[in-house]
């Protein structure tokens, strides 16, 4: 009784503490977390951007397809301050294979911090702790001056209490990119897969995601216009505008950006009393100084707290 009430308990708040927010969107399937962002960039945004034309290896998390224009040996850390005390680190490194191969590793991990353990009568009787793992490789190639694919594969670790579950899945993108006249577009089809050793009884599945995206750079100003459709293959109790997320970044300099999202189905869904508190709104700023790359975002993935991402990338 002991045994079962604990690991129920470690799946109920792990797994609810990952849904929260953007993961509230999903809520069907496990592995929730693959949902938050590892770019600030992607976050500033709105979150889920999937076709901005950047040198920024974060955003092989969201599609494997933009590695493409990645600099050659350039790792980065990231680290998230999500909400009810989970935090969440990450790393990346990036090699380039010739005149139209990249190839890159990544990984993340996050913990939920300490949480209280008890009995089948609800008397507590310790602490236990609970995390996710995620571990990635991904390969793009320039199948021609605009077009470029990219697949990541997904090694996935749970470890909750004294359970542990693993699961595998693949990401596959394709990205068109001229950067002469500044459009991007991109298809990805997010954690194809499934859950190989299951924590208890039931086999999660993956939290699949088909997402399109359209970025567009002004041609007379210092701005960006990003739309993303995320879900797509979600439509029961979803409207099709609530598939929408939008951004806009500014370039103040060739070496700063401010950009700021919205999340339609976000703040939809993270109405209270009438109001999202802000829900579904998104900030963030980034800094290039030579070989080094800053960014930092804000947003709100529910009522009660919001979150911050923080990047930084070297290139070698």
């Amino acid at each position: 009784m002991r045994t079962t009430h604990l690991l129920r308990t470690a799946l109920l708040l792990a797994m609810s503490v990952g849904s929260l927010g953007l993961m509230a969107q999903s809520g069907t399937t496990g592995y929730e977390y693959l949902h938050i962002p590892v770019s600030a960039h992607s976050a500033a945004v709105g979150g889920g951007n999937v076709s901005m034309g950047e040198d920024d290896p974060t955003l092989m998390f969201e599609n494997p397809a933009l590695l493409s224009n990645v600099s050659d040996l350039t790792a980065n850390f990231d680290f998230t301050s999500f909400i009810a005390g989970t935090k969440k680190l990450s790393a990346g490194f990036v090699r380039q294979i010739g005149n139209r191969g990249t190839w890159a590793v990544g990984a993340q991990y996050l913990t939920y911090g300490k949480m209280t353990e008890t009995d089948q009568t609800g008397a507590e009787i310790g602490t236990f702790s609970a995390s996710d793992i995620d571990i990635q490789g991904s390969f793009a190639y320039m199948l021609s001056d605009y077009w470029s694919g990219g697949v990541s594969a997904k090694f996935l670790f749970s470890n909750y209490a004294n359970y542990n579950a693993f699961a595998m899945g693949v990401d596959l993108g394709l990205n068109y990119y001229n950067e002469e006249i500044g459009t991007s577009v991109s298809l990805v089809g997010k954690n194809l897969g499934g859950q190989i050793k299951a924590l208890y009884e039931k086999h999660e599945k993956l939290p699949f995601d088909l997402a399109l995206g359209y970025s567009q750079t002004l041609a007379n100003a210092p701005i960006r216009l990003n739309i993303t459709l995320d879900d797509l293959t979600r439509w029961k109790n979803i409207n099709f505008f609530q598939h929408f997320i939008l951004g806009v970044d500014f370039f103040p300099s060739n070496n700063t950006w401010v950009a700021l999202g919205y999340n339609l189905r976000r703040s939809h869904e993270m109405k209270a009393n009438g109001s999202s508190h802000w829900a579904g709104f998104s900030v963030g700023a980034g800094l290039n100084i030579k070989k080094i790359k800053v960014g930092v975002a804000w947003g709100k993935y529910h009522i009660a707290a919001s979150s911050l991402i923080a990047n930084l990338s070297y290139a070698f």
